[in-house]
């Protein structure tokens, strides 16, 4: 496909911005795949061309929580292994299936997500007793989350969060840099599948890669240098935006 260049300005924007806001919160894809449909990619395109961009970004930001010790892959392999799984599985069914049943029910997972947060205010502060050990935790959720991804995607990093915070008992910041190595897994198994769908605008996906890339370190650093209240507002400020742009998609178009 060929794009007036002024398109391409604003897929590299696109890109800069979804890789900050994912970095913290997750919910990245609520800009790009929204930019990409609007330049009349197909849906199949734009979703195949998202998985390569977002890779940049999650992977960015992934290693750069490694690297300021937010995360310890020794404890989170199993999540990755179990995910890589859930993943491969869910983006396979996609290629098969309509997604619109879960298109109509996850803003409603979403709301409950965003009222507990918002009535919480002690969520994430601070590290608690885990309620689940570690290898039944993502056995569950590596699987269920990285199917979902595939399958789907939208709040796949909200999932994450509330689940390591809530069942895990991880505050705030480890939650975040940890489903970003999760977001990481799942998206670099899902652009796999559909690379042999033969559906990746290659150019659009680097371009907006390399946006990624700037996004997720400005906004990782970010995370690693403010505190959790920050961190939790911020996240609430994106649960929100998903919860609407996903109920306008799937109830009021």
């Amino acid at each position: 496909m060929e794009f007036e260049f002024y398109y391409y300005i604003i897929f590299l924007a696109a890109g800069f911005l979804a890789g900050f806001v994912d970095s913290i919160a997750g919910g990245g894809g609520i800009i790009t795949v929204p930019v990409l449909l609007a330049s009349g990619m197909p849906p199949h395109i734009a979703l195949a061309t998202n998985k390569l961009q977002s890779s940049f970004g999650s992977f960015t930001a992934s290693m750069n929580f490694v690297k300021k010790g937010l995360v310890d892959l020794k404890e989170v392999y199993l999540g990755i292994i179990f995910t890589f799984i859930g993943a491969m599985i869910g983006t396979k069914i996609i290629l098969l299936l309509d997604a619109s049943i879960l298109q109509k029910i996850i803003p409603f997972m979403l709301i409950v997500i965003f009222l507990y947060t918002l009535f919480n205010p002690k969520f994430g502060k601070l590290d608690k007793k885990s309620r689940l050990s570690i290898p039944i935790f993502f056995l569950i959720f590596g699987l269920l989350i990285g199917f979902y991804d595939g399958f789907f995607g939208p709040g796949t990093g909200t999932f994450w969060t509330i689940a390591l915070v809530t069942l895990m008992g991880f505050n705030l910041k480890k939650a975040t840099a940890t489903t970003k190595v999760m977001n990481f897994t799942s998206n670099i198994v899902s652009l796999g599948v559909f690379l042999f769908s033969g559906n990746v605008l290659f150019l659009v996906g680097i371009l907006m890669g390399f946006g990624q890339i700037f996004g997720a370190f400005v906004g990782s650093s970010m995370v690693v240098k403010k505190d959790v209240s920050f961190i939790r507002g911020f996240f609430l400020f994106i649960v929100g935006i998903t919860i609407l742009k996903l109920v306008y998609d799937s109830w009021l178009k």
